[in-house]
């Protein structure tokens, strides 16, 4: 009577692991993710305001601005590097303030 009891609890758990394998199974659709980069596009260094330039100078003495890039709003995304060889990426008004995006 013990074995037909183990045996009947045995096919009942192995029925509901297979029912929850089977409900955990979950479809893979392919999201697509879709980033906002704000418009921006790409400028020459030499077309930045004086303000930026002058903040950039002030606030980063050992920088070099390698890209810059100007959206409608009228601000400015900069790539800069350092003498040390980091790297980064700031964000200015038009007035030589920095903000964040």
């Amino acid at each position: 009577m013990k074995k037909l009891v183990l045996a009947t609890v045995l096919s009942f758990v192995g029925f509901m692991a297979t029912a929850q394998d089977a409900t955990t199974n979950v479809q893979n659709d392919e999201i697509t993710v879709v980033a906002d980069v704000q418009d921006f596009e790409e400028i020459s260094v030499s077309d930045l305001p004086e303000a930026v330039a002058a903040a950039v100078a002030n606030d980063y003495p050992t920088a070099s601005i390698n890209k810059a890039y100007k959206n409608a709003s009228n601000q400015f995304k900069l790539e800069l590097s350092l003498t040390d060889g980091t790297s980064g990426t700031v964000y200015a008004d038009a007035e030589g303030n920095w903000i964040e995006l």
